[in-house]
């Protein structure tokens, strides 16, 4: 699995204006849902109540919320840089500016797996997180996250 199969051009966001992490979630869970063609509120419910078993920022300002849905037939991802950080609950306590959202099929072990894996491998990069943080346009962003 590659991140080019489940992050389409049109789900990456650059400097998005989130007021809080429920809020954030809700929009990125909208994009994925459309994408994913799922509902949208059953997208959002299912990451939120994921996200309140424990929080999906795990430092460096980085974070990967995630669920499975059922109806969904792949894996589906949206990406965010934020304009400003926001309070994530991260582990180390830091605010987060990159969110890498992931949907999957209920039935999806691993698959589901395979993507967190991937992300996750990203994510904890130092370099590439600096990288995605300097990046100029959503193009920028994709070739990173491809590389």
């Amino acid at each position: 699995m590659k991140i080019s199969e489940i992050l389409s051009r049109d789900s990456v966001f650059v400097d998005l204006k989130a007021n809080n992490k429920k809020q954030l979630l809700q929009e990125l869970s909208a994009k994925a849902a459309e994408v994913a063609g799922v509902d949208e509120r059953v997208a959002a419910d299912s990451v939120w109540e994921r996200e309140n078993l424990g929080s999906t920022g795990y430092g460096n300002g980085a974070a990967f919320p995630h669920a499975r849905i059922e109806g969904l037939d792949k894996v589906v991802a949206t990406f965010a840089r934020l304009a400003q950080p926001i309070d994530f609950n991260a582990v180390d306590g830091k605010p987060v500016d990159l969110v890498f959202l992931l949907i999957s099929p209920e039935n999806s072990g691993a698959d589901h797996l395979t993507a967190l894996a991937m992300v996750s491998r990203v994510l904890k990069n130092p370099d590439v997180c600096e990288k995605l943080r300097q990046a100029g346009s959503r193009d920028e962003i994709l070739a990173i996250l491809n590389s």
